[in-house]
C-alpha cells in the first residue's frame, strides 16, 4: 500500500515544481515509508510513496511502459496480476518487475481505461499518458483505497488523501457545510463531498479522465441487484453455502500474496473468526490482533481468544482504557479527515499500531460482511415488514418528500426519519449558519444512482444504501484504510472481493436473513471452521467509550476545544446548546447509545480539532 500525489497544468497554468511536489508527498510518508519517487513532464507532476509489500526491491514507482509513453503512480495491490501478467507477456509485453501493478502500465496500452473490468483488486491510480497528454485516474469498485482531487483556476490536483490536494500551493482551505452536514445526518461523509470546500472524492467503482483542459468522470462498475422479475433460477441452499465458502477461501488465498508476514485482526465476531479459519487452512500459524476492554460490558477477548487458540496463531492483544482515547485524538482526526460520531477509530489506530510493533505490514479484516449478506438489525426489520414510516399527517407526507428525494421511493425507510432529523440538527448550527441552511443542506444533494433502487428488494435496496452510505467513505476510509495506514499498516478485505460481491448479489434473500437471523448463509459456510459459541452469539458492535466519558476525565484540551467562547469564536456551532449538551452528558448515569444514538458532542469536539489541525478558517 502506497500513497500517490498529483498535478497537471491547465491551460496556460504553470508547473509545479520539485519541492511543491515534495510538500505534497511529504503528506503521506505514513503511508509510504519505505521509498518515494517523481516524475515531471510538460506540466504533469507525479509523486509516490511507497510501502513495500510485493517486489520489496524492485517495485518503486513511478512505473513505466517499454517506450516511456505511458507513467504510472499506483496506491493498492492487484490481487490476479500473475494471470494477467502472464496473458500481457503473451501478447509481447517485457516486465521490468516482479511487482503486481506493474500490469497496469502495459492493461492500460492494450485496453486503455477498459482495463478496469480485468482487475480484481484494491487500487486508487493514476497513469498518464505523454502521447496524448491525458491523466486517467481509478478508484476501486467499492472505494478501499481513497483518491481525492481538486480543480484550481489552471491546475487539476489529486492525492491519495485530502491532505495531499491541500499542500497544493493553489488549493484553499475552508470548510465543506454540506460535509458538515453529511457526517451529521449519515453514517460519514459520502463520496464526492469532503470536508474541504473544493476537493472532492473519486467515487467508488468511478474513474476520471483529464484530457484538453476537461475533466470527465466515468462510472465502470457498481453494486447491482437483480430487479425483483429478473431473480436467477432458484437453487438448493447448499449451492449457495458452498459457493461462498468456496469464493472467500480463493479470495483469501489471493490477499495472503505478499514478501513481508500478513496477519489478521479478530474481533471476536463471526466475520473476522470466518477470514482467521480460512487463513488457518491455506498458511502456516499466522499472527492475530485484538484489541480488549477492561470493561466487561464491552470486552470481547474471550471469543477473540477462542479463535485464535483454534488456528494456533501467535495471538497480540491491546488493552485499551478510555485515558488511550484522548491521546489519540488529535492524531485520528488528522488520519481520518473529518469529525466522527464514534471514538473506536482510536481503538483501530491502537489496533494498526500493534501490528506494526510486531513486525506485520499487511492484515486481513472482516469489514464488508454486514453489507452484503443482511448483518445489521435494520435487516431484519426490512426482511418482516416491521421497518420506520413517517408520523402521519403532514410530518409523513414531508418525509415522503424527503424519501422521494433521496431514494426515488417514499416508502423506503432507510436509518432515521430524515425531515425530521433535519429540523432536530437545526438547533447545533448557530445563527449564521443556519441563514445559509438551504445553501449545504445535505438531502438537497444528490446521494446514490436512484436507478439502482428503483424495483429493487427492500433487503437489497438497504444493502446497496449500506454499500454507498456506510461502507465505502466510512467504514473503509475513516475507519479502515486511514486508522491503518497511520501505522504503515495495509488493510485487505476478502469479502470485497470483486467475485464474493456479485456472488452476494445473486443469493436470495432469505439466506441473507431469516428467522433463524441475520447473515444466515454466512454462518452456514462457517459450520466447521468457527467454534459454534462465536456462530451463535448476537452481533456485537464493535464500540469504545464516547464523549460522557471524555468530558467526565476533566482534560484541559478537550474542555478548551469545548469552551463557550472557542465555539462561539470558529461560529459553527451554537455555544448555548453546546453548553446544554456538555450539562446533559455530564449526568451521572448518562450515556450515548453506541448504535442508535448521536454523540452530537463528539462530532463538535472532533470538528474541532479538524479546525485546529488544518488551520481551517471560522465561519464569517
Amino acid at each position: 500500500m502506497c500513497g500517490i500525489a498529483g498535478s497537471m497544468a491547465l491551460r496556460d497554468g504553470r508547473a509545479i515544481d520539485e519541492p511543491e511536489l515534495a510538500r505534497m508527498t511529504g503528506t503521506l510518508a505514513h503511508r509510504g515509508p519505505d521509498a518515494g519517487g517523481t516524475f515531471f513532464d510538460r506540466g504533469v507532476a507525479l509523486g509516490f510513496r511507497r510501502l513495500s509489500i510485493i517486489d520489496l526491491h524492485g517495485g518503486d514507482q513511478p512505473m513505466f511502459s517499454e517506450d516511456g509513453q505511458v507513467a504510472l503512480v499506483c496506491n493498492g495491490e492487484i490481487f490476479n496480476h500473475r494471470a494477467l501478467r502472464a496473458e500481457l507477456q503473451a501478447k509481447g509485453h517485457r516486465f521490468r518487475t516482479d511487482c503486481d501493478v506493474e500490469v497496469l502500465v502495459h492493461l492500460y496500452e492494450e485496453e486503455g481505461p477498459d482495463l478496469l473490468r480485468k482487475l480484481n483488486g484494491q487500487f486508487a491510480f493514476a497513469i498518464y499518458d505523454l502521447r496524448r497528454r491525458r491523466l486517467f485516474l481509478a478508484r476501486d469498485h467499492v472505494g478501499i483505497l481513497p483518491l481525492h482531487y481538486a480543480r484550481t483556476g489552471d491546475h487539476f490536483v489529486f492525492g491519495s488523501e485530502a491532505k495531499t490536494v491541500l499542500a497544493h500551493p493553489g488549493v484553499g482551505r475552508e470548510v465543506d457545510l454540506t460535509g458538515l452536514d453529511q457526517v451529521l445526518t449519515f453514517p460519514g461523509l459520502v463520496s464526492p463531498r469532503t470536508m474541504f470546500r473544493g476537493v472532492s472524492s473519486v467515487r467508488a467503482g468511478h474513474y476520471l479522465l483529464v484530457e484538453d483542459d476537461e475533466v470527465r468522470e466515468v462510472r465502470y462498475w457498481d453494486l447491482d441487484f437483480p430487479l425483483k422479475g429478473d431473480a436467477p433460477p432458484a437453487r438448493p441452499d447448499e449451492h449457495y453455502v458452498e459457493t461462498l465458502r468456496e469464493l472467500l477461501g480463493e479470495s483469501v488465498r489471493r490477499r495472503l500474496q505478499a514478501d513481508v508476514p500478513v496477519g489478521f485482526y479478530l474481533s471476536g465476531g463471526l466475520d473476522s473468526s470466518l477470514i482467521a479459519a480460512l487463513v488457518g487452512r491455506t498458511t502456516p500459524p499466522s499472527h492475530s490482533f485484538s484489541i480488549t476492554f477492561p470493561d466487561a460490558a464491552i470486552d470481547e477477548s474471550a471469543y477473540q481468544r477462542l479463535m485464535a487458540e483454534k488456528v494456533a496463531s501467535r495471538h497480540h492483544e491491546a488493552e485499551f482504557h478510555a485515558e488511550d482515547i484522548t491521546g489519540e485524538l488529535q492524531r485520528m482526526v488528522w488520519h481520518a479527515e473529518c469529525p466522527v460520531k464514534e471514538t473506536y477509530n482510536t481503538c483501530s489506530l491502537a489496533l494498526s499500531a500493534l501490528a506494526r510493533r510486531n513486525g506485520v505490514k499487511v492484515i486481513l479484516t472482516g469489514e464488508g460482511s454486514d453489507e452484503l449478506f443482511g448483518g445489521y438489525v435494520g435487516y431484519r426489520f426490512d426482511r418482516f415488514g416491521r421497518g420506520g414510516g413517517g408520523g402521519g399527517g403532514l410530518d409523513e407526507a414531508l418525509e415522503d418528500d424527503v424519501r422521494r428525494q433521496l431514494w426515488g421511493d417514499p416508502g423506503l425507510f432507510y436509518e432515521r426519519s430524515y425531515n425530521a432529523w433535519r429540523e432536530s440538527k437545526m438547533d447545533i448550527f448557530s445563527e449564521g449558519v443556519r441563514e445559509r441552511f438551504d445553501d449545504f443542506d445535505c438531502l438537497r444533494h444528490p446521494l446514490v444512482d436512484t436507478d439502482m433502487l428503483a424495483g429493487r428488494d427492500r433487503l437489497n435496496q438497504r444493502s446497496y444504501l449500506d454499500f454507498k452510505l456506510r461502507l465505502s467513505d466510512h467504514l473503509l476510509s475513516d475507519h479502515g484504510d486511514r486508522m491503518s495506514l497511520a501505522n504503515s499498516v495495509e488493510a485487505r478485505y476478502p469479502f470485497l472481493d470483486i467475485d464474493v460481491m456479485e456472488f452476494a448479489t445473486t443469493v436470495p434473500a432469505h439466506l441473507k436473513v431469516n428467522e433463524a437471523g441475520e447473515k444466515y448463509v454466512v454462518k452456514q459456510a462457517a459450520q466447521g471452521l468457527v467454534p459454534p459459541e462465536i456462530i451463535a452469539r448476537e452481533k456485537f458492535g464493535f464500540r469504545a467509550p464516547g464523549s460522557p466519558h471524555l468530558l467526565r476525565r476533566d482534560v484541559e484540551w478537550i474542555n478548551d476545544t469545548l469552551s463557550h467562547e472557542r465555539v462561539r469564536r470558529q461560529g459553527f456551532f451554537d455555544p448555548a446548546v453546546v453548553d446544554h449538551l456538555k450539562a446533559r452528558y455530564l449526568r451521572e448515569g448518562f450515556d450515548v447509545h453506541p448504535h442508535l444514538g448521536d454523540d452530537l458532542l463528539l462530532v463538535v469536539l472532533t470538528f474541532g480539532i479538524l479546525l485546529d489541525t488544518y488551520g481551517l478558517a471560522d465561519h464569517a
